[in-house]
C-alpha cells in the first residue's frame, strides 16, 4: 500500500516503551494494539491464559494417543481430516498425518503476491493471532502464543505479501506467510527455501536466518495446530484497526483546520451555538460543534456568537463551512460504531473449530463460521466512506480559499503577486487534494458487497475484509494530504487577512495561533522553513511535511496545548 502522505516510509517501531501488557490479564484495547504495532511495547502471555488454553490442549492430546494407541477415531474436523471441501473424505489414521497435514496446510496457503505489508500491519496482526489463541478455543500450545510474542519483542517479523486474503476462512494466505516464518517441518530435512522471507531488525532474510538471529526456535506444528495459525481475521482486523485509529486522528485534526478556514474566511458563528445541535440530538454532531466553538473561541475575525449578533446579513456561509459538524459529527458517531467493532475482534476466538470443553456432548470440536469477517469489512468500507466525506468537505473548502470571488476578499490562488498572474501560488495543492479527494471516491466503493465462491463452493460467501481493510488505508493516507494542504493554504489565508485588516496575530484564535506558530516553526521535506508564500516555489516538500504534521498527531496537539 503507497502513502502519499510518506512516500517510500513505512511505519516502523518507535524505540523507548517499556511496559509490557499482560495478555490475558484483560481485553485488549486499539490504544494497547498501536502500543505495541508502532512504539515497540512488550507483551506477555499471563499465566491465567496458559491456564485457559490447556482444556482445549488436553482434549486434543487425548484424542491424538488414542490415535497412537490404534484406537479407531472418527473424523474430526482439522485434526484428522482434510479441509474445506476436502473434509469428511477420508480420517487420517495416523497422527503423523495429523502432523503432517497441519505443516502442508502452511505451505500451501503461503501463495500472496503484492508489496509487503508494512511492518505495523504486521506487528499488529501478530499480536491480534496471539490474543485470539490465547482465549483457550484454539486447542494449541502456548508455545504458540510465546512464540509469537518473542518474535515481536525481538523484531522478527515475516514478510507478508499485500493480496490473498478473502477474509474468509479468515487471511488464509498472509497468516500463512507469518506461520511459514515460525513453524517448520518434522524431522531433520528444514530447507530454507520453504521458510519464508522476514526483516530482523530491519534487514531481510529467509525465515529461517531471521529466527536463528534472534535465537528463537522455529516450531513442529501438532494435530490442529496449522489451521489454528491460519484461520482467523488476524490481518484483516489489522488493517481496520490501524486505519481506525490514524483516522481518529485525522478527525480531529480535520477539525482544527476546519476551524482555521473558517476563521481565514471571516466565517460566521452562528452556526455553531449550541442550541441548534442540540436541537438535532446527534451526540457527534453536538461534540463537533462544541470542538468548533472552542477553537474558534477568542477570534476577532468571526462574526458572530452566542452572545453578539452578526453584524453582516445574511449570517451564513457555504455548506462547506456552516454544515462542519453536521458532516464531521456523522463521522464521528461512525468511528465510534467502528472502534466497538474493531476492538471486539481484537479479543475474538476466531479459529475454526472451536472446543469447548464444557459441553456435555462428545465432540468437544464444534464447527462455526468465526473467520467470516462480515464486521470487519463493513467496518473498514464505512470508515473509507466517511473518511472520504472529511475529505470532500476539506476540498470544498481549499476551492473556496483560493477563488477571489469566494474568499472574502483574499488574492486570487492566495498570493499577494507584485504582477497579478505571475505566480500560481496555491492553485495546484488544490487539483492535488481535488485528485486524492477522487481516488477515495472510487476506494470508498464497498469491498463488503462483493464474493466470489471458493473452494468448490464450500466457501460459497466471503467478506473480502482484507481488500477493504486496505482500501480504508490508502483513503485515510489520501485524506491526510487533504487536511495537510488544508493545514498550509489556511495558515497563508489568516496570514493574508490579518495584513488585510492591519491586525496581529492576536487577533486569531488562540488555538489557530498555536497551530499557525508550529506550522511556521516547521522545515519542509527539502529543508527550507514553511514560510509564508510570497513567490511561486517547488510544493512538494511543503505537502508532504505538513502531511507528516496531520499524521503524526502535531496538528491536533497545538491546537489543544499539549506537549509531543
Amino acid at each position: 500500500m503507497t502513502n502519499p502522505a510518506q512516500p517510500g516510509v513505512r511505519p516502523g517501531v518507535q524505540a523507548g516503551v517499556q511496559a509490557n501488557l499482560q495478555l490475558g490479564a484483560r481485553p485488549l484495547g486499539l490504544d494497547d494494539l498501536v502500543a505495541v504495532a508502532r512504539r515497540g511495547a512488550g507483551v506477555e502471555l499471563t499465566p491465567g491464559a496458559v491456564d485457559a488454553m490447556q482444556p482445549s490442549l488436553r482434549w486434543v492430546e487425548a484424542i491424538s494417543e488414542r490415535m497412537r494407541a490404534g484406537e479407531a477415531t472418527p473424523a474430526i474436523y482439522s485434526i484428522n481430516t482434510g479441509f474445506g471441501s476436502l473434509a469428511g473424505r477420508e480420517a487420517f489414521e495416523s497422527v503423523d498425518d495429523a502432523v503432517d497435514l497441519s505443516r502442508r496446510l502452511i505451505v500451501s496457503n503461503a501463495s500472496g503476491v503484492g508489496q509487503p505489508l508494512p511492518d505495523d500491519v504486521v506487528r499488529a496482526a501478530m499480536l491480534i493471532r496471539a490474543a485470539s489463541l490465547a482465549r483457550g478455543y484454539s486447542a494449541v500450545r502456548p508455545e504458540l502464543v510465546t512464540t509469537l510474542l518473542a518474535m515481536l519483542e525481538r523484531d522478527v517479523l515475516p514478510v507478508v505479501p499485500e493480496f490473498g486474503s478473502l477474509g474468509a476462512s479468515g487471511d488464509l494466505i498472509p497468516l500463512a506467510h507469518l506461520a511459514l516464518v515460525m513453524t517448520r517441518p518434522a524431522g531433520d530435512d528444514d530447507p530454507e527455501i520453504d521458510s519464508g522471507e522476514a526483516t530482523f531488525r530491519g534487514e531481510r532474510c529467509s525465515g529461517r536466518e531471521a529466527m536463528r538471529r534472534a535465537g528463537l526456535e522455529r516450531l513442529v506444528l501438532g494435530p490442529k495446530e496449522g489451521l489454528a495459525m491460519v484461520n482467523g481475521t488476524s490481518f484483516s482486523t489489522a488493517q481496520a484497526a490501524l486505519a481506525l485509529a490514524d483516522a481518529e486522528n485525522l478527525l480531529a485534526s480535520a477539525e482544527v483546520t476546519a476551524a482555521m478556514s473558517i476563521e481565514a474566511l471571516a466565517g460566521f458563528g452562528d452556526a455553531f451555538i449550541a442550541a441548534i445541535h442540540e436541537a438535532r440530538g446527534h451526540a457527534g454532531q453536538i461534540d463537533c460543534a462544541a470542538r468548533l466553538r472552542a477553537l474558534l473561541a477568542g477570534s476577532r475575525l468571526v462574526d458572530g456568537d452566542i452572545d453578539h449578533d452578526p453584524t453582516r446579513q445574511p449570517p451564513q456561509d457555504a455548506y462547506s463551512l456552516r454544515c462542519t459538524p453536521q458532516v464531521l459529527g456523522a463521522v464521528r458517531d461512525t468511528l465510534a460504531f467502528v472502534r466497538r467493532i474493531v476492538e471486539t475482534e481484537i479479543n475474538a476466538a476466531t479459529d475454526n473449530p472451536l472446543v469447548f470443553t464444557e459441553l456435555p456432548r462428545k465432540l468437544k470440536a464444534v464447527s462455526g463460521g468465526n473467520f467470516h469477517a462480515e464486521y470487519l469489512a463493513f467496518a473498514s468500507d464505512f470508515l473509507a466512506i466517511v473518511v472520504t466525506e472529511i475529505g470532500n468537505l476539506a476540498e470544498r473548502r481549499l476551492f473556496r480559499l483560493d477563488d477571489g470571488s469566494l474568499n472574502r476578499g483574499l488574492p486570487d490562488m492566495l498570493v499577494a503577486s507584485a504582477k497579478v498572474g505571475i505566480d500560481c501560488g496555491y492553485m495546484l495543492p488544490q487539483y492535488l487534494a481535488a485528485a486524492l479527494v477522487s481516488d477515495c471516491k472510487t476506494l470508498a466503493h464497498p469491498d463488503s458487497v462483493d464474493s466470489i465462491p471458493t473452494c468448490a463452493n464450500q466457501e460459497d460467501h466471503v467478506s473480502m475484509a482484507n481488500n477493504a481493510g486496505r482500501h480504508a488505508r490508502q483513503v485515510v493516507a489520501n485524506i491526510e494530504v487533504v487536511i495537510g494542504i488544508e493545514l498550509l493554504m489556511t495558515a497563508q489565508a489568516l496570514e493574508l487577512r490579518l495584513a488585510k485588516l492591519g491586525l496581529g496575530t492576536e487577533a486569531l484564535a488562540p488555538a489557530s495561533r498555536r497551530v499557525l506558530a508550529m506550522l511556521r516553526a516547521s522545515r519542509a521535506t527539502d529543508g527550507r522553513p514553511i514560510d509564508h508564500l510570497r513567490r511561486d516555489i517547488v510544493m512538494y516538500p511543503r505537502v508532504q511535511a505538513a502531511a507528516a504534521l496531520v499524521h503524526g498527531g502535531a496538528v491536533r496537539r497545538a491546537a489543544a496545548a499539549e506537549h509531543a
